[in-house]
């Protein structure tokens, strides 16, 4: 009997130390990754969209609406990144939301591109761009606004959010300089990839890359076939040699442009979701990308 008690006590105060992790549903994979980087011990961080999957073309699931429902925060990317659905979820759940991208100066979306109308599922992008984590520069204040997030559901974590935010924006810090570096080694005119959708206006911006894409900002975009002929006569006429698939998408479109122009398929980058190691973290896959790109760059 007594040993039982003893184990009871033990265990209330090591509860009381320990806290049962925050339960913290995130919409797609890279921001469940900063998530975690912040949140550490004191987040468990579930996914709505994982690794490899595309964000643009998700569908709910009552599954999904279950985890929502149990989180105690549910964090969005914003800037019409998720669709309606799942926004609409997220705010009759009535959980405390906040999005990452919240104050971050975005690019508008192309014009014409935000409505379109697959299988007759109606999704509209909205007039601005919502790939922000493909500059490591403005993902200093998404990082900061996760934080805040999470400091807001769960003050008593406060300094060691506050902590760990500020390692992982040394961290940012130095994979923009890097990459900086990298796309600075590479003469401008040779900084032309091609890409299945339009993902990486933002580090195009950053680093001064032209990103030509036969889909516009949502993959789920079909390009016209006058579209795609004016990309093969560009890949031709500019003999841009980095063309890259995309680790959420089909290949398919990609690869004809590839077959049709001559020049080999580079590899694969991760544009909207991370994958297997080295990109399961954010860094990882921003780090993998880069070296990708300039390594097709420089051929």
């Amino acid at each position: 009997m007594k040993h039982w008690k003893l184990g009871v006590i033990a265990a209330l105060m090591s509860g009381a130390i320990y806290a049962a992790p925050m339960n913290v549903v995130t919409s797609f994979s890279i921001l469940g990754d900063v998530t975690k980087q912040i949140g550490g011990d004191r987040v468990a961080v579930q996914n709505l969209v994982g690794a490899n999957q595309d964000t643009h073309a998700y569908h709910m699931t009552s599954g999904d609406i279950k985890k929502i429902r149990g989180a105690k925060l549910v964090l969005l990317n914003g800037l019409g990144l998720e669709a309606a659905d799942v926004q609409r979820a997220v705010k009759q759940s009535k959980v405390p939301f906040a999005e990452a991208a919240k104050g971050i100066q975005a690019l508008k979306a192309e014009e014409g591109e935000h409505h379109h109308d697959h299988e007759g599922h109606h999704h509209d992008h909205g007039e601005f761009d919502p790939h922000v984590w493909n500059d490591p520069v403005l993902m200093t204040t998404y990082a900061q606004n996760v934080a805040n997030a999470l400091i807001q559901a769960d003050p008593e974590g406060k300094t060691y959010y506050q902590q760990r935010l500020g390692n992982y924006q040394v961290q940012l810090k130095k994979l923009h300089s890097d990459a900086q570096a990298a796309f600075n080694a590479v003469p401008a005119a040779k900084r032309k990839v091609l890409t299945g959708h339009d993902a990486f206006s933002y580090m195009g911006k950053r680093y001064n890359i032209e990103f030509i894409a036969p889909q516009g900002v949502s993959s789920e975009a079909e390009p016209s076939a006058k579209q795609v002929a004016s990309i093969i006569r560009q890949i031709k006429r500019e003999g841009i040699k980095a063309v890259f698939t995309e680790n959420i998408k089909d290949t398919r479109m990609v690869d004809r442009i590839a077959k049709e122009t001559g020049v080999n398929v580079s590899g694969k980058l991760y544009s909207d979701a991370l994958g297997g190691a080295p990109a399961n973290t954010y860094i990882g896959m921003y780090r993998y990308n880069v070296k990708a790109l300039t390594d097709a760059m420089k051929k």
